[in-house]
């Protein structure tokens, strides 16, 4: 008995799983047949990589309805890793010629299609779209507007890539949008932005067989907090259908407040300054009117009222944001009557690092598909 590695046709460089084969026989793989075509997902814009702090790394103009020139979306084969394809698993002897398909070994599932359009004319204001191909006569699809962390200081939309891909796999479109970074825009810019990015999404929900009425948005850390106030800023529940937060900063002045304290971490001081960054003041100096009513807009919990989103909020017992900034937006929201489900998982995890706990990720699919179902 020997071991031959197969390799996937539609991967030829790629040696997919080792597969016992009986002596004296040969390993064999079908001809290669072209690959179908389908676009190739958008690559990082600016080469920024997105990271999310605490894992190791940290108003929207007109609608033009046109893809970035240059974009990423050209109609080629793409084998990006943001569908990581299974291993293959060793299949048993008893072959009578002891050919092994590596068909048989490895199904590669199809990338989803990916196009990078601008929803404003700022540089920042870029967004990526992912989705499949509908089967003829299907409905159109929820989608899902993400919203990247990074302080309001950092990251970028490329981030999401692979956490995108595999929504698209439960039937979801999916939307990872930029905005304006608080080092060259002062709060409400980061709001204007995630709204009109929505509105983008909604006015060209036909070219990704997308149903507008059915969008929720997923956001982290940063990006959690511009979630929540999609989802209660003016009418929130007109405006998205559902809202998930992993770690988010609901409430900026409490985070100001934590990363002033003796026992503050590295991460919570950073985030300290962001605030500032983010409002161009200081929100201990009360004597600051205007100071105040930035604040006071930037806090979620100020925007709470009937109608708005319902909400899934999530942080670990260890989060450098703690869970006393959804516990606050969740007694505004339940006292105006809006469900809301606040969530504590173990451990130390910050934002998109919970969906490396095995929990996460299929409570966030199941509660999005529940929210997003169609209405009777």
């Amino acid at each position: 008995m020997r071991k031959v590695l197969v390799c996937g046709a539609a991967f030829a460089a790629t040696c997919v799983s080792a597969v016992a084969v009986p002596g004296g026989a040969e390993a064999t793989s079908p001809a290669p047949t072209p690959p179908a075509s389908t676009p190739a997902a958008p690559t990082a814009p600016d080469g920024a990589p997105s990271g999310e702090p605490g894992t190791g790394s940290p108003s929207g103009g007109p609608a033009t309805g046109t893809p970035e020139t240059g974009a990423p979306g050209t109609e080629s084969p793409s084998t990006s890793s943001t569908s990581r394809p299974p291993q293959g698993e060793a299949l048993p002897d008893g072959e009578t010629d002891g050919t092994v398909s590596a068909e048989a070994v490895m199904v590669t599932p199809e990338p989803p299609r990916a196009r990078t359009y601008a929803y404003g004319d700022d540089p920042a204001q870029k967004l990526d779209a992912y989705w499949r191909r509908s089967a003829p006569g299907a409905g159109p699809r929820p989608g899902v507007l993400i919203l990247h962390g990074g302080y309001w200081l950092q990251g970028d939309k490329s981030g999401w890539k692979y956490t995108a891909s595999r929504l698209t796999e439960e039937g979801f479109v999916v939307i990872s949008a930029n905005y304006r970074l608080a080092s060259r825009a002062q709060w409400p810019a980061q709001r204007d932005d995630a709204s009109a990015a929505l509105a983008f999404v909604k006015d060209n929900a036909r070219r990704w067989n997308l149903d507008p009425r059915r969008v929720a948005v997923v956001g982290a850390s940063s990006g959690g907090h511009l979630a929540t106030q999609l989802g209660t800023f003016g009418t929130g529940s007109q405006t998205v259908r559902g809202v998930v937060a992993l770690s988010p900063v609901t409430d900026p002045g409490l985070a100001y407040l934590d990363g002033g304290k003796p026992t503050a971490t590295p991460s919570q001081q950073k985030l300290r300054g962001a605030v500032t960054e983010l409002l161009q003041c200081f929100p201990d100096t009360p004597a600051d009117q205007e100071c105040q009513e930035r604040l006071q807009d930037a806090t979620s919990a100020t925007h709470a009222s009937e109608g708005d989103a319902p909400m899934l909020l999530m942080h670990t017992d260890g989060d450098f944001v703690p869970i006393s900034h959804s516990v606050r937006l969740s007694g505004a929201l339940r006292a105006a009557g809006v469900p809301v489900t606040v969530k504590r998982l173990e451990g130390d995890r910050h934002a998109s690092g919970l969906l490396a706990d095995e929990k996460t990720y299929p409570t966030m699919v199941a509660w999005l598909k529940n929210i997003l179902k169609p209405a009777e």
